[in-house]
Formats: structure tokens, sequence, C-alpha cells
């Protein structure tokens, strides 16, 4: 077993998982680490997609209902800890993440004693967003000015599920993973706060992002609902509503 897992979660992704898996055994981050799938109980044959890679080392974690991101990600850190793994790359389903930038995010954590590296589009002069739409690019450059007022620490892209943390963390009590307020995009914003403002050491590396042609889908983030999704532990942290 490998020290690093790298775990993508999925729901009703399909055609667009199919291609993030060909990618991630494409690319040579595949021999020095384990690869692991959630799949948050999908009904749209992603399930099946993941199984034809089996035999390929892809190993998979199926909800039987469905949870949210937020809980598939607890779910990959629960089995990786149990696992014995020592770090956690968290990546998009979707194919919008590049396997081949995830010594990014690694090699800060293994070489230089980095706790939470958080990868960045808008990190660097040549920042790469892809084909994003207008309203996710008001979005994701809102969300962390908000994150750097309330933690006191510049954060450039604070809503990019593209990222990797030491398992260690889950130590410390203060951590507060299994609450139920962070079922779904909570979860996200939550951890890195929590990185922040505990002290760990933290950086951010720059990746891109690439969105998939529009008739496959961008997100299935609702407008409202998952705008204050994403919005609420900052929220709810910042004024010391919740832990």
């Amino acid at each position: 077993m490998h020290k690093i897992l790298v775990c993508p979660v999925a729901y009703n992704e399909n055609i667009k998982l199919k291609s993030a898996i060909e990618r991630f055994l494409r690319s040579p981050v595949r021999g020095d680490a384990d690869y692991l799938i959630v799949d948050d109980a999908s009904d749209d044959g992603t399930t099946a997609v993941i199984q034809g890679f089996a035999s390929q080392g892809v190993q998979t974690i199926q909800h039987h209902h469905r949870k949210g991101v937020g809980a598939a990600i607890r779910t990959a850190i629960q089995h990786a800890r149990g696992q014995g793994y020592e770090v956690l790359v968290i990546m998009a389903g979707n194919d919008k993440d590049n396997p081949d930038e995830i010594p990014r995010l690694v090699d800060p954590l293994l070489k230089e004693g980095y706790d939470f590296v958080q990868g960045s589009r808008y990190l660097g002069h040549n920042a790469s967003v892809g084909d994003m739409p207008l309203y996710r690019k008001l979005a994701t450059r809102l969300h962390p000015i908000l994150m750097s007022f309330i933690t006191g620490h510049k954060v450039t892209d604070s809503t990019n599920g593209f990222r990797a943390f030491r398992l260690s963390l889950f130590d410390n009590e203060e951590i507060r993973i299994d609450q139920a307020w962070l079922d779904h995009y909570e979860l996200e914003p939550y951890l890195l706060y929590k990185a922040i403002v505990l002290g760990y050491k933290f950086k951010e590396a720059q990746v891109t992002k690439v969105y998939p042609p529009q008739r496959l889908g961008y997100t299935k983030m609702r407008p409202i609902l998952g705008w204050w999704s994403i919005l609420k532990p900052l929220v709810y942290l910042g004024l010391k509503l919740k832990r």
C-alpha cells in the first residue's frame, strides 16, 4: 500500500468519470498512489463504469443512498485513516482536475512538512480556469475574499475541491467532521477554515480547472442552495455559531 490515497467523489458522472479514471491510470502518479472512488449512490450507470476498472486497481465505496459530497469526503477520510494512509488527495469526479498535477499538492506535504495544500486555479500570473461560466467565476472570486477576511490568511481559491492534506489532522478534536450540517458542500470550506485557524502549515498550489463541454453539464450545484452551502461554514464559524 502507498502512503497516498487519491479519491474522486462522484454522483451520476458516468462519461466524465470514465475519462477521469482513464487519465489517472495513464498518469505517472499512478505508481505512487492508490485510487478510491466514493460513489454517492449514482443511478446513471456510474457504478458500472467504476466496476469496469476494478481489475486495474480502482477501488470503490458505494453509498446505498445519496448523502452529499461532504458525506462522501467524510467516507473517504474515515476509510483512509482506517487503512493507515498518510495523505489523502480529494479531486473532482467530473474530470475537471488534472491528475498529473497531484505532485503539486502532495510534495509540499511529504517533502516540506506542510499539513494542508489547497489547489488554486487563480494562483500565479498564468491562471487557468478553462471555459468557466460567468456566475461561477463571480462566486469563486467572492468566496476566497470572505475566507481571507475571516481567517486572516490570504486565500485565492477556497472553493476548489482539488486539495491534499495529512490525515493526522483528524487526530485534533477541534476538527469535527462528523457533524450532520457538513454533509453537502459545507465540509470542504470547513476543512480549509479549520486548517488555517488552528495553525496548521498551509499553502496553495497552482492547478488547472478545465470545465467539460456544456452538453455534459457544468456542475450539480444548485444556484441558491448550493451557494449558501459553501458560504454557511464562513457564517457559522465566523460568528462562533458552530464548531
